[in-house]
C-alpha cells in the first residue's frame, strides 16, 4: 500500500472530458492524430502527461485480472490509466505516430521524424486553454524510448521526463547486441505491428498505415554509423529532469539504455530506479503510480512531496527464485560506490566441450590460474541449423560460502580463437540451486526466465572506444571488422548487462559462453551467422591470458 504520509495530488471529482481524434498540426503541414483525456476543471489549467507511438491510441487493452489496475474502456498498451490520473489534476494524451493508427503519412518507427513530431506536439498541447504550459512524458518501452529522443530536441515545454524500461541506443540495446542481429524480437514485433495495421482495423480508415522497411534498413545498417545516433538517445543534450526505471528482467533490450541514460544524461536533476516483474505489472502497481505520481507533482505542479530529498537511486534486491517483488533499498550512486569489483577467473578442466552433458566443464576461482589452458567447442554443433540442445562451454564457482550479493555492471574478458573468420560470443550468468537447479525469476512476459542477465559480442567487432569505456563497462565502437585469422588469438571485452543477485549460501554463480543462444534467451534471439558452419571456437586461461568475469561485489552497507 502507499505511504498516506506521502504528500501529493488527491482525487478530485472531476467529470472526464474525451476529445477523440484532435487534430495536431506538425511543421511541415502534416496533421496527426490524438485522443485526450482531461478533467473538467472550469478555468483550472492542468499538466499534460503525454506519449506518442504506433500502438493505436484507440486499441483497447484488455489487460490480466492481476493488474492492481483494472480493466475499463480507456487502458491502452504501454500507456497510463486516465481513470487514474484525471481525478488527480493530469491531462493524458496519446498521439499516433506519423503513418500509425489514424495519422497518415510515412511510418519511420523509433526515428527523428518521429521526435520532431513529438516536439511539434508537446508544444501545441503546451499552448492549450485548459493546459498550464507544462508536459511531462510517461509511458512503457516504445512510450519509454521516444522520451529520449524528444528530449534531445529540448522542447521548451517538457518539464519531466520518465521513461519506464526504454532503450535508448538502437543498435546496442536493441538491433545489434555486441554486433549480433536480434532477429527474434525485431522480426515478431514488426510483423505483429504491420499484422495490426493491415489485418486489423486501422486497414479500414489508414490502409497505407504503418508502410516502412524496418527490417531491411535495420540489416543493411549493420555497422554503428550515423544512421543509428540520429535516432538514438544524444546524452549530452538531455537535461530535462529524469527519473530512469528499468527492470533486472530485462535484459535483452530495456534495461542498458536506463542505466546509460541515468549515467550519461546531462540532467542537473536525475534518479534511477529498478524493478523486476514482468514488462507491464510493475508499471501499474499502486507503488509505482505513486513514484511516477511524486515526481510529476514535483515538476509539473510545484508540490513538495519528498522525492528529491530521497537518495537518487531506489534498486529492488533480488534474492533468488521470487515470483513476487522483492525489498526495495535506496543508494546514492551508480554504480555503488561500495562495490568491490573482483575478478572470478575461468579455469577449464578439460580441453573439449562436453556436449550434451549439463556439467559445467570448468570453474569459477578468485585466484588466477598460473599455467595457460584452453578448451575448445563447435560452433555449429549439430549443424547451423540445430535450435535445440547445450552448446558451448559453462565455468561454475564452489558452493559460495556466504550470501554474496552481485549488483552492478559486469565484464567478461576473454582470449579467444577460431577455425573461422569471426565468431559470437554469447553469456549468460545463472543462479544454480543447492539442488543443482536454475532458480528462475519472472521474465518480462511473465515467464519463468532461468537467467540472472546476458551479454554478447562478435569478436570481428571487439573494437573499444577508449573514450566511453570505463572498467566495469566497456563500449565497443562497432565501426568496422577485425576479422580473425585462423588460430589467431585475440582479446575480447564483452559487455555483460547489470545486474542485482543476492547468490545465497550453499549456491553457485555459474558462466556459459556459446555460439548462440543459451538458457533463459525467451523471445530474444539472434541470427547464427554463416561463419559458424563447421567452425571451432577456443577460449585460452591462465598465464598470461587470463579470461576473467569482473562482478561488482556488494559489501552490506555500515549501520
Amino acid at each position: 500500500m502507499a505511504d498516506k504520509s506521502v504528500k501529493t495530488s488527491q482525487p478530485r471529482d472531476y467529470k472526464m472530458i474525451i476529445e477523440k481524434d484532435v487534430q495536431v498540426p506538425l511543421r511541415d503541414g502534416t496533421v496527426i492524430y490524438a485522443d485526450v483525456f482531461r478533467p473538467d476543471g472550469g478555468a483550472e489549467r492542468f499538466p499534460v502527461i503525454f506519449t506518442i507511438g504506433p500502438y493505436q491510441k484507440d486499441k483497447i487493452w484488455e489487460p490480466p485480472e492481476d493488474l492492481e489496475e483494472k480493466a475499463n474502456p480507456y487502458m491502452n498498451w504501454e500507456t497510463v490509466n486516465p481513470l487514474w490520473w484525471c481525478p488527480r489534476g493530469y491531462v493524458c494524451v496519446r498521439v499516433d505516430s506519423r503513418g500509425s493508427g489514424k495519422s497518415p503519412g510515412l511510418s519511420e518507427p523509433s526515428s527523428m521524424q518521429e521526435a520532431v513530431d513529438a516536439y511539434d506536439a508537446i508544444e501545441w498541447f503546451a499552448g492549450q486553454p485548459w493546459c498550464s504550459g507544462k508536459v511531462g512524458a510517461l509511458g512503457i518501452s516504445y512510450h519509454a524510448n521516444f522520451q529520449w529522443r524528444v528530449a534531445g530536441l529540448q522542447p521548451p515545454s517538457l518539464k519531466a521526463i520518465m521513461p519506464w524500461e526504454g532503450r535508448a541506443d538502437l543498435y546496442r540495446d536493441q538491433a545489434y547486441h555486441g554486433g549480433i542481429f536480434s532477429t527474434g524480437f525485431m522480426t515478431s514485433w514488426w510483423v505483429l505491428q504491420t499484422a495490426h495495421h493491415l489485418l486489423g482495423e486501422p486497414r479500414s480508415y489508414n490502409p497505407d498505415a504503418f508502410h516502412n522497411n524496418l527490417l531491411w534498413t535495420y540489416m543493411r545498417n549493420d555497422l554503428d554509423s550515423d544512421f543509428w545516433r540520429r535516432i538514438s538517445a544524444r546524452w549530452e543534450r538531455i537535461e530535462v529532469p529524469l527519473y530512469s526505471v528499468g527492470n533486472w528482467g530485462g535484459t535483452s533490450l530495456h534495461l542498458r539504455g536506463n542505466t546509460e541514460g541515468y549515467m550519461n544524461a546531462a540532467s542537473k536533476h536525475k534518479k534511477l530506479r529498478i524493478h523486476t516483474g514482468s514488462h507491464f505489472h510493475p508499471f501499474y502497481a499502486e507503488e509505482a503510480r505513486v513514484d511516477q505520481l511524486r515526481w510529476f507533482d514535483h515538476w509539473l505542479k510545484g508540490i513538495d512531496t519528498g522525492i528529491m530529498e530521497e537518495p537518487p537511486v531506489k534498486l529492488e534486491i533480488r534474492t533468488g527464485g521470487s515470483k513476487k517483488p522483492y525489498a526495495f533499498r535506496f543508494e546514492n550512486e551508480w554504480p555503488l560506490a561500495r562495490t568491490q569489483w573482483t575478478r572470478f577467473y575461468l579455469q577449464p578442466l578439460r580441453e573439449t566441450a562436453a556436449g550434451e552433458n549439463d556439467a559445467a566443464e570448468g570453474r569459477l576461482h578468485t585466484t588466477a590460474p598460473g599455467a595457460e589452458t584452453k578448451i575448445t567447442y563447435p560452433a555449429s554443433p549439430g549443424g547451423r541449423h540445430n535450435h535445440g540442445g547445450r552448446t558451448g562451454v559453462s565455468f561454475e564457482t564452489a558452493a559460495l560460502e556466504q550470501d554474496t550479493e552481485i549488483t552492478g555492471p559486469i565484464v567478461l574478458k576473454l582470449w579467444v580463437s577460431s577455425t573461422a573468420k569471426d565468431m559470437d560470443l554469447f553469456a549468460t550468468i545463472r543462479n544454480i540451486g543447492p539442488d543443482g537447479k536454475d532458480l528462475p525469476e519472472v521474465g518480462q512476459r511473465g515467464e519463468p526466465l532461468y537467467c540472472v542477465t546476458k551479454g554478447w559480442l562478435r569478436a570481428s567487432q571487439r573494437k573499444l572506444d577508449p573514450q566511453r569505456s570505463l572498467p566495469y563497462r566497456p563500449y565497443h565502437a562497432h565501426d568496422e571488422r577485425q576479422w580473425l585469422k585462423p588460430g589467431e588469438i585475440v582479446e575480447c571485452q564483452v559487455e555483460i548487462w547489470p545486474t542485482c543477485m543476492v547468490f545465497r549460501k550453499g549456491h553457485r554463480i555459474r558462466l556459459d559462453i556459446g555460439p548462440k543462444d543459451g538458457t533463459g534467451s525467451s523471445h530474444f534471439t539472434h541470427y547464427h551467422a554463416d561463419y559458424n558452419a563447421g567452425a571451432h571456437n577456443t577460449i585460452h586461461a591462465g598465464g598470461s591470458r587470463a579470461s576473467h568475469l569482473l562482478l561488482p561485489v556488494i559489501p552490506a552497507k555500515q549501520q
